[in-house]
């Protein structure tokens, strides 16, 4: 929420997207948005952004961060990118055979919800406690939750490999030229103003052929540090779309939020008394709050006692304010 600016600002220097930029005025409207979002205040759910953060009960320490667009792509703010298409030409006469990567800008003005802004601090990623899990996973539970709220397709976009100084191949060949700004410059931009892609990207196809060979060996391709958020949105359900960003060529990942089984294995569920020895399951435990967070997820053993009764350890009905029978929300994390 609000108060959340100096935490939410400190994670986005290790990610600065055009989702969360490490921008303060971006991350103090981002936070507002989010406010309004989770509290109703805006009611268009097509325009809300939810922002969720990973903290360490212990310590109250932020760890992570991750976001979702309810709506990625509207008449007044559209989702663009580059179709990526092969082409194959040849010529008898000379027995020339070429297969060609062509980028086509694209326009979607009924476009996805998409899933965005994910980063967990450098030093907590890859840890048992699977951080980057817990802080990507409640996003589906929240969209589960409350499903009515969101677009039946669901969208990802992942980092391509970037060089050293964060510095993107493909804006460098191909977006630099067209609109004389760097990559930060025109991601910053993009975060509340996408007119000036529109305007001055070329509209015609581009043979990536043309291009460096730095640019061409990005396309489409995830980057080192965005690997395990393939692997594990491919486990769930998403497949790569032949879509990449404008900026980097980063690839756009796609699923039915029908087909994700993170959504399926999502149950609504009410508070027992744990009876005896029954065996646990690892799960995500949350709750909707009527005040800030409005929200609020904890890892935990969940007990099933039966269809739709669970039971779970004192100190985490404690955590999320529970009493018996109260209504909760439960994901496996196995």
């Amino acid at each position: 929420m609000r108060a959340d600016e100096e935490d939410l600002l400190g994670l986005a220097r290790h990610l600065n997207s055009v989702n969360l930029p490490h921008d303060r005025p971006h991350v103090q409207r981002l936070l507002d948005h989010s406010e309004r979002s989770f509290s109703g205040e805006l009611k268009d759910p097509r325009k809300r952004k939810y922002v969720f953060l990973l903290r360490d009960l212990e310590t109250g320490n932020a760890l992570g961060t991750s976001m979702i667009v309810g709506q990625l792509g509207r008449r007044d703010a559209p989702y663009i990118y580059y179709d990526v298409i092969s082409e194959e030409k040849y010529h008898a006469a000379l027995d020339r055979h070429f297969r060609h990567t062509v980028l086509h800008l694209g326009f979607s003005y009924q476009g996805p919800t998409e899933l965005g802004g994910l980063v967990v601090l450098p030093e907590h990623r890859g840890a048992l406690d699977r951080y980057g899990l817990l802080i990507s996973y409640v996003r589906f539970l929240f969209i589960a939750v409350h499903r009515e709220l969101f677009q039946s397709e669901l969208l990802a976009e992942l980092l391509p490999p970037l060089g050293s100084d964060g510095t993107s191949h493909l804006w460098e060949a191909l977006g630099r030229r067209f609109t004389d700004m760097s990559y930060g410059e025109a991601d910053l931009r993009s975060s509340s103003d996408k007119s000036f892609i529109r305007d001055l990207f070329p509209s015609g196809g581009i043979y990536a052929s043309l291009l460096s060979s730095d640019a061409q060996n990005v396309i489409g391709k995830v980057g080192a540090q965005t690997k395990g958020v393939e692997k594990m949105l491919r486990r769930i359900g998403f497949r790569y779309a032949e879509r990449i960003d404008p900026f980097d060529g980063g690839p756009h990942f796609v699923a039915s939020a029908e087909d994700v089984t993170l959504i399926r294995n999502a149950r609504a569920v009410r508070i027992g008394r744990a009876a005896g020895a029954r065996p646990a399951a690892r799960c995500l435990l949350a709750r909707d709050l009527t005040v800030s967070p409005y929200f609020r997820a904890v890892p935990c053993d969940v007990q099933t006692l039966n269809d739709n009764q669970v039971a779970v350890a004192s100190e985490v009905r404690a955590q999320l304010a529970l009493a018996d029978d109260d209504s909760a929300y439960v994901l496996p994390l196995g």
